[in-house]
């Protein structure tokens, strides 16, 4: 069962990418398809089995050695601990929905069966970074999800936004990932062995260890917390490392949906979650990703507040929702953490897949100040809309409420002065959520219709292959959030997840969040409500207010709209310096040192030498006899010189 669960989708992508041309698109999605349906039902019986009333985890299945070179042994295996479990079935699950639901929205596109490959691959690379039992085989997964967003960013390779992004985005991650395998190099020097289970019965051991890093004696476990954290940043766009996110939009909503909600941006958070025995071995780099995870949540929520882009705003969103996994992660609270990717999975998916289906219907249009005017023409969209924004905001009994909120109590437990402030950020990040939320809504949905006559009069609702994929995770995005409470966090939360995360009893947040006063759990959903009510004065009521205000307070509208400018300062300070010694080691050090006194040097010599050659070829006779005779007095010469000496 775990084969068919992780394997599936690694066969889909072959027969679509190979045979796709000669089976055609329809034979391409139905096999993808179909081969997702069975890796989804697949991790299902899974999650119900590992994750069962016993407990009990299923050994690593070991399927070969990979590498074996001196102390070095790495096997290539399925780990299925109740972590890999349930990132495995929210990875089936909403890519399960994204393949069907890409059979509508990408039917009039030229090249269906590589678009379809391309999705199965990023699912698998996905599944074998979540199911690996070692780092090496991590970083193999991790790198396969980069490849595949990078072919999923730039699938439409006609346009230059599309090439660029995906460019952008394989730079940015590959920053991260020089920590990620500085970390895992650091692991093996530490450890020994780069297998999960050997290097967490050895952490106690080496707690105390301490080495030499850039000249300074640091704490060995904490260094490698460190750098692989960089890596988390990079793969799950935390502050900083966070530029490629947006860009990604540039992709087919398909893939946006993919990459936002169940599979690459959350890789970084899984990676914690499962280094969590470490972790707990490093306090000062948990302050550390508290505060980033906390401003990431802020600043994302900042941004998405000015952004027009329909998918831009939720991908803003995601970027926030991230942040709030962080700072959880940072204050121990890893079960949090793993219960908002779960939920977050859901209702993301389903704004992004619904955001989809508005562009659909309005002939490809993102910009919301050009659509409104369409709940009645589109319902059903409108309604799965509804239940995503209610679930995002956080208000009661939708599944964002569950999670998000108790991860506020898990930081306000804490009691530290970081977890304090990732609270207090977290709380303004809500009320932001909540405005932006509906702000897409009413924009989106409501008001005088702002598109073309021609537009409007083909508005239609998307057809059932669309339509059926939202509602299954609408569905997630009201019932994730009750179902899972307790056994990912309430009173069965140690048996269900058993050794798969680490916390210690002094660190446990997520106990202690149970017992917060009142007010800390009905201040989220106050800010919430009034979040959106303030998103309906100004967007439903005073709909002048947002002009005015972008107007009175125009330097931080403009510092918002350009995304805190972090593009701008980047341009400045590292791409074009790097451009410029690019360009000067270029016509400088190659083109004149290089192949200047190099191999066009030689080149022109020989041109010389053979047009002076050239040049004693005149064709008369006395001019060769002259030569034959200089030639005789030579030899000559020699001759005797030689007998002389």
């Amino acid at each position: 069962m775990e084969h068919i669960a992780v394997l599936s989708p690694l066969l889909g992508a072959l027969i679509a990418g190979l045979f796709g041309r000669q089976i055609g698109d329809g034979a391409s999605k139905f096999v993808t398809c179909g081969l997702m349906t069975v890796a989804a039902i697949a991790s299902v019986i899974l999650f119900g089995s590992v994750c069962g009333a016993n407990g009990e985890a299923r050994p690593v299945i070991d399927l070969f050695t990979w590498i074996a070179s001196g102390d070095l042994k790495v096997a290539w295996s399925l780990r299925f601990d109740e972590l890999a479990a349930v990132m495995v079935l929210v990875v089936n699950l909403v890519s399960c929905a994204v393949h069907y639901y890409s059979i509508g929205y990408m039917s009039h596109d030229k090249a269906q069966s590589r678009f379809m490959a391309y999705l199965s691959l990023f699912t698998f690379a996905m599944l074998m970074l979540v199911t690996s039992n070692n780092l090496v085989q991590l970083f193999f997964g991790w790198e396969g999800v980069g490849l595949a967003s990078y072919l999923l960013i730039g699938f439409w390779n006609h346009k230059d936004s599309a090439n660029d992004a995906a460019m952008k985005a394989f730079v940015v991650n590959r920053v991260g990932d020089f920590g990620l395998a500085l970390g895992i190099f650091a692991t093996f020097a530490l450890f020994g062995s780069l297998d999960f289970d050997m290097i967490f019965g050895a952490v106690e051991i080496m707690g105390g260890v301490t080495v030499q890093f850039l000249g300074m004696s640091v704490h060995a476990i904490s260094l490698i917390c460190g750098l692989l954290f960089i890596g988390a940043m990079g793969k799950s766009a935390q502050l900083g490392l966070h530029v490629w996110l947006p860009d990604a939009m540039e992709g087919p909503t398909p893939v946006s949906a993919l990459i936002h909600a169940a599979t690459m941006v959350t890789a970084g958070v899984f990676l914690v979650a499962r280094m969590s025995p470490l972790y707990e071995m490093a306090p000062d780099v948990r302050v550390f990703i508290t505060i980033v995870g906390a401003l990431t949540a802020l600043v994302a929520a900042t941004i998405a507040l000015t952004q027009f882009d329909i998918k831009r705003v939720i991908a803003y969103s995601t970027m926030s929702q991230l942040g709030y996994m962080f700072f959880a992660l940072g204050v121990s609270a890893y079960s949090a953490a793993m219960f908002h990717l779960f939920t977050h999975a859901f209702f993301k998916a389903l704004l992004f897949l619904g955001a989809g289906s508005v562009i659909h219907a309005l002939s490809g249009e993102q910009d919301m100040r050009r659509m409104g005017g369409i709940w009645k023409l589109i319902p059903s969209t409108y309604m799965m809309m509804w239940i995503g924004n209610l679930a995002l905001a956080g208000i009661p009994f939708f599944a964002g409420y569950y999670s998000k909120d108790l991860i506020l109590e898990a930081a306000y437990a804490s009691a530290a002065p970081w977890s304090a402030f990732a609270f207090w950020c977290g709380c303004v990040a809500a009320l932001l959520t909540a405005f932006y939320s509906w702000r897409l809504l009413f924009m989106t949905f409501h008001g005088k219709p702002k598109s073309d006559e021609k537009v409007m009069a083909h508005v239609h609702e998307s057809p059932m292959v669309m339509m059926l994929p939202l509602a299954g995770l609408a569905v997630g995005a009201v019932m994730a959030g009750w179902v899972g409470y307790d056994i990912f966090t309430g009173e069965y939360r140690d048996a269900f997840w058993g050794e798969s995360l680490k916390v210690f009893a002094e660190n446990d947040s997520v106990l202690a969040a149970h017992h917060v006063a009142t007010w800390v759990k009905v201040l989220p959903i106050g800010l919430a409500a009034a979040g959106i009510l303030l998103a309906y004065i100004c967007y439903m009521r005073a709909r002048h207010m947002p002009a005015v205000m972008a107007a009175t307070f125009s330097l931080t509208h403009d510092l918002l709209q350009n995304k805190w400018y972090f593009d701008e300062i980047y341009q400045s300070l590292i791409v074009s310096p790097l451009k410029s010694l690019g360009r000067k080691l270029w016509k400088t050090g190659d083109v004149a040192v290089i192949d200047g006194m190099g191999p066009d040097a030689l080149a022109s010599a020989v041109v010389d030498a053979s047009g002076h050659a050239g040049r004693m070829q005149t064709g008369y006779v006395y001019n060769y006899a002259f030569a034959m005779l200089i030639g005789v007095v030579v030899i000559v010469s020699m001759f005797v010189l030689g007998a002389l000496s």
